[in-house]
């Protein structure tokens, strides 16, 4: 019985060395924005996390679809997981760093955000999205020792503290087959919001798009960094996830029209264009309970 004990023991120590030896798993950081360090253990599930591709669907079950451009405003409580944090931290990254990111390391596409009625057509280069945020070289006069003003170069970064909106395009659709009205993301356009004059106060403010960017080709970036849970850090989801569960809040700008897609702002300002982008909203909310008898 003893022999038996000892063997035991032994054929577990072996275990546990041969476990010891294996090497762990490390996180490529050129897949990623950020460097994954390990501090108490290492991070698997986000880091090598693939999207999760979206469910089959056949064009004979679609019985309803609908094209939405929806404005987010990232300084809304929903939608601070992707406003924050506005420089890296740690692990942590804000969306509009992601893209650009993933823009730098070929994964993305940026495509040229003045054409409203194709979004994808016009691909643009790394260089033209740089002048898109803001990114330029600029000469000042600057005083040298003996007091002379001497004309220097500096380079501008890219103001991405001014992305405080996203337009995203949406397809709403009905599925006959499981009985459910989705909504799936196919474009994202951050908006810088910016004086014209570069005063805070008493300026007009400016909007002004970015670049778009196709969705089903951003996800494998976005499904690898993860949004930040206020609640628990230990409990993260990724991107992807957060669009795909649809957790952002926004209103309707535009929809699907026969006259050249027309923006709401077009025909309605103010509060008349809330109470229009909210009767569009109820419009395909009655569509879907019609179906129901209760």
């Amino acid at each position: 019985m003893k022999r038996i004990i000892v063997l035991g023991l032994s054929l577990l120590a072996v275990a546990g060395n041969l476990s010891a030896q294996q090497p762990e798993a490390k996180v490529d950081s050129s897949t990623t924005a950020v460097d994954y360090k390990i501090e108490v253990y290492q991070k698997e599930n986000i880091p090598f996390k693939a999207p999760i591709p979206y469910a089959y669907v056949r064009e004979a079950d679609v019985m309803f679809e609908k094209t939405v451009w929806r404005m987010v405003d990232l300084r809304e409580k929903q939608n601070l997981p992707l406003y924050y944090p506005t420089a890296p931290i740690g692990s942590r990254v804000n969306l509009v760093n992601l893209l650009l990111k993933g823009i730098e390391s070929g994964e993305i596409t940026p495509y040229d955000p003045g054409d409203d009625y194709n979004e994808f057509s016009h691909k643009i280069t790394p260089a033209e999205v740089d002048q898109y945020f803001g990114a330029k070289r600029d000469t000042i006069d600057v005083a040298d020792e003996e007091g002379n003003m001497v004309r220097q170069i500096r380079d501008i970064a890219r103001r991405t503290d001014e992305i405080k909106r996203i337009l995203i395009k949406e397809k709403i659709y009905f599925d006959k087959k499981h009985s459910i009205l989705n909504r799936v993301v196919i474009g994202i356009c951050p908006i810088r919001v910016y004086s014209r004059d570069g005063a805070e106060d008493g300026a007009q403010v400016e909007m002004m798009k970015t670049m778009w960017v196709y969705m089903p080709e951003a996800r494998k970036v976005l499904s690898r960094h993860p949004v930040f849970n206020r609640f628990n850090d230990a409990q993260n989801i990724s991107f992807d996830d957060f669009f795909m569960q649809n957790r952002y809040s926004g209103h309707i700008s535009k929809v699907s029209n026969v006259y050249n897609n027309r923006d709401i702002a077009e025909y309605a300002s103010g509060i008349d264009a809330l109470y229009e982008a909210k009767r569009i909203e109820d419009e395909i909310f009655d569509w879907e309970q019609d179906l129901w008898e209760y």
